[in-house]
């Protein structure tokens, strides 16, 4: 790894309506630190070289002092604000890293990250140039019409849950979003996805953990706490 430079876009620009709380969820405390500090924790703490965050418009300073620089992490060398959609906050991102080699795209709603899981994806993305980490789904899977009636089974055995990081070659994602922005294309919820939309592109999965879940629910928020708790 030591060859090539990395570096991480954390997403931090979402409302976080369904948690039905008034602070982001982002900025809910959790053992004294907001929920943002874990995950770039982590990547302060890896062979990540450069971070870049993006907040909400109008955020940035407030997040500079409050978290950059009150928790101590100096790898964050830009403080951006994001766009009305992912994908939009994803490419501002981009644009904010410069030099790297290599970059991981992690949504900072994610926390229960660590060294391990991140060696992989960094090991991994020299050799495949696109990379996700995700799990195996242990439920059954329905396709549903409008209409709430159930129209097929996908076979469980080939459907994983998609997760953050996802790391690429900078330049290759870097063309690839400003490929989809500019083509005005709405319904991207993935970085994979903007690869196989602007150049058909595949990428390899990576194995990531059960516990790498993402805070979208007041639930999730009770679980994360559980699993924090136990890495420290």
């Amino acid at each position: 790894m030591e060859e090539h430079v990395y570096g991480a876009v954390v997403l931090a620009a979402g409302s976080g309506s369904r948690m039905h709380m008034d602070t982001p969820k982002q900025y809910l405390m959790i053992e004294d630190r907001p929920l943002i500090y874990y995950a770039l924790k982590q990547f302060q703490e890896s062979a990540v070289a450069k971070i870049v965050l993006v907040v909400t418009a109008g955020e940035e300073e407030w997040c500079r002092q409050q978290i950059v620089e009150r928790y101590g992490l100096p790898k964050v060398c830009a403080v951006v604000p994001g766009g009305s959609e992912r994908y939009l906050s994803v490419q501002a991102g981009l644009h904010a890293l410069e030099e790297v080699d290599y970059v991981l795209i992690h949504d900072g709603a994610r926390p229960c990250i660590d060294q391990k899981l991140l060696r992989r994806v960094m090991d991994a993305v020299p050799r495949d140039e696109a990379c996700v980490v995700g799990m195996p789904v242990k439920d059954t899977i329905k396709v549903a019409s409008e209409q709430l009636w159930t129209q097929e089974t996908p076979d469980r055995r080939r459907l994983w849950q998609v997760q953050t990081p996802q790391a690429f070659s900078y330049d290759l994602i870097r063309s690839a979003y400003d490929w989809v922005v500019a083509s005005g294309e709405q319904a991207v919820t993935d970085d994979t996805q903007v690869l196989e939309l602007a150049y058909g592109r595949q990428s390899r999965l990576i194995e990531g953990s059960y516990r790498n879940m993402k805070v979208t629910t007041p639930e999730d928020l009770e679980i994360v706490k559980l699993f924090l708790k136990n890495m420290q």
